[in-house]
């Protein structure tokens, strides 16, 4: 299954966190701000605001279930998984483990999603993928060990980049909603390929994952 063709904008209900400090996201914004495309952007939305998990294995597990989903029946779905499981944090893998997928099933996951969820809980509780040197990985190496998972792709890869291991300079080009912000915010009348938006973004290093943010607020304006 592929999910690079997946449209997504992050939800902004969390209060604003940095990339890896206070100090370097005000530095990534004034990079940004140079840009005077961005520049009005930047100033209608603040900030960016990204999800807090309890674990690498929360941000993996919901992206999976909410794979092609709308985000009212997602979320629905999700609240259901969690109700599952006793206690305000997120399940451990093993505590995933433990359940079958015709109870998985019952609370609205697809045979799919399940088998997905399961191969992610078993990858993680056998030390087949370790969460603590996720971090450390290059984005080519992290995409090769997230992939391993089923029902992982680039995508969801890149996901996990910007928005749980906080990275600065990642630029999701396989998204919908990154090759629509492109085509707004620059006036390009199609969408562009990905080389296009890797030419444009150079302006963004080292902060693309930053921009990225923005160009998913692009969608959300009247007037750019």
């Amino acid at each position: 299954m592929s999910t690079a063709k997946r449209t997504t904008r992050p939800v902004t209900t969390a209060a604003p966190i940095s990339v890896s400090s206070r100090e370097e996201m005000e530095g990534a914004l004034r990079h940004l701000r140079r840009d005077p495309r961005l520049r009005p952007i930047i100033r209608a939305f603040g900030p960016p605001r990204f999800r807090r998990y309890d674990s690498h294995f929360h941000a993996l597990a919901r992206s999976i279930l909410f794979q092609q989903l709308s985000g009212l029946a997602a979320q629905t779905i999700f609240g259901r998984f969690v109700a599952l499981f006793e206690g305000d944090r997120f399940p451990r893998p093993e505590q995933v483990l433990a359940l079958s997928v015709d109870e998985l099933r019952a609370v609205g996951v697809s045979r799919q999603k399940a088998a997905y969820l399961l191969d992610l809980a078993a990858k993680l509780e056998d030390g087949t993928i370790r969460p603590h040197r996720l971090a450390r990985l290059p984005e080519d190496e992290l995409i090769a060990e997230l992939t391993r998972v089923k029902g992982i792709g680039v995508w969801t890869v890149h996901m996990f980049a910007i928005f749980t291991l906080k990275r600065p300079d990642v630029l999701p080009v396989g998204d919908l909603g990154i090759r629509k912000g492109f085509e707004r915010l620059f006036e390009l009348g199609t969408e562009p390929n990905a080389a296009t938006m890797v030419e444009l973004a150079e302006r963004w290093r080292p902060y693309r994952s930053i921009a990225s943010w923005y160009l998913w607020r692009v969608l959300e304006m009247e007037t750019v």
